[in-house]
């Protein structure tokens, strides 16, 4: 006789085990051999937030319900490999810092990318937004007039004064929400701003570097008790952001701001590189499309890996001063 399985709801992960939330109840299962090797081309075949149907008797996972999104990534070590990490969300916040420690733009760029291709809405938060030279960082790259465009909700918060922070409870109030960036953002820190009673563990930065340290080392969803319905997950710091699955006649559709100047070309699959009556480089020619984004679709287009990319190469159709070279942005 076959024993019944239960629904549950993934809420942390460590390796082939995993703790599920099923009908108010805690259960530590682990993965099928099958499951890992149905998922063997993904570093992680069983993410936070997903559902899965468990078996109690033995605390095995038998299989995962279908995703309505995710956010993916390719993975640094494996590079043919992909890591998902979250699954099934109604809104990213990504935890951006201009200085302390720099988050390139690149790696803003690629995680909207991904974000939009797999169907999850982002909040770009400036984080530490109390520091006088973040808040100066943040203007002088124009963060506002930049992503506007680009369809991203973008808001100031300070996990130290409490700035911005109401804001942001009312934003996520009722969702389900990833919380994301790179190591040193702030992460942890701005979980325990929205909810004090969490005490996650946080550090400072590294003295001798002014980067962040890892101090969450697995995934998991915490719920906030004072805002009902309302789940975050918390996730160790991204270093790079390589992107899977995006054709090149794609990329263009997860730039809003390009997608929409591209109808205006001469050419119906113009990639927007030197084809003669492309909108998109008279754009930028006009100062109409920053750089930066520019900068970033060819690195996609190019399928550029995150280091070559954060080099930020000379594509032979910007205007190059070696005395102010791009990487100093």
């Amino acid at each position: 006789m076959t024993t019944p399985t239960r629904r549950g709801l993934v809420v942390k992960t460590v390796g082939s085990f995993c703790q599920l939330l099923s009908e108010g109840e805690r259960y530590e299962c682990r993965l099928r051999g099958r499951l890992r090797l149905e998922g063997s081309r993904s570093t992680s075949p069983v993410v936070v937030g997903d559902w899965v149907h468990f078996d109690p008797s033995d605390a095995t996972v038998r299989s995962v319900e279908p995703r309505r999104n995710c956010i993916i990534r390719r993975s640094v070590k494996l590079s043919a490999a992909q890591q998902m990490i979250a699954a099934n969300l109604d809104l990213a916040l990504l935890v951006y810092t201009s200085l302390y420690p720099p988050t390139p733009i690149q790696f803003v760029d690629r995680f909207l990318v991904s974000a939009c291709a797999y169907g999850v809405p982002v909040l770009l938060l400036l984080n530490k937004c109390d520091i006088e030279a973040e808040r100066q960082a943040w203007d002088a790259l124009r963060m506002e007039e930049v992503y506007t465009p680009a369809q991203v909700e973008l808001l100031q918060v300070s996990a130290e004064t409490g700035e911005g922070i109401d804001s942001l409870r009312q934003r996520i109030q009722g969702k389900t929400v990833l919380l994301s960036g790179q190591s040193g953002v702030g992460k942890s820190t701005l979980l325990n701003a929205l909810d004090p009673a969490l005490q996650v563990k946080t550090a400072p930065l590294s003295e001798q570097f002014g980067l962040g340290v890892h101090t969450t080392t697995f995934s998991e969803m915490f719920p906030l008790p004072s805002l009902p319905d309302t789940y975050v997950i918390d996730t160790p710091g991204i270093k790079g952001f390589g992107l899977v699955d995006v054709q090149k006649q794609e990329v263009s559709h997860f730039f809003p701001e390009i997608f929409a100047l591209s109808e205006h070309c001469k050419f119906h699959n113009c990639l927007h590189e030197l084809e003669p009556g492309c909108a998109v480089r008279e754009a930028y020619v006009q100062g109409l499309l920053p750089e930066s984004r520019y900068r970033s679709y060819l690195s996609i287009l190019y399928q550029e890996d995150d280091k070559e990319v954060y080099r930020q190469k000379d594509y032979g159709i910007f205007e190059t001063d070696d005395d102010d070279p791009a990487d100093d942005v």
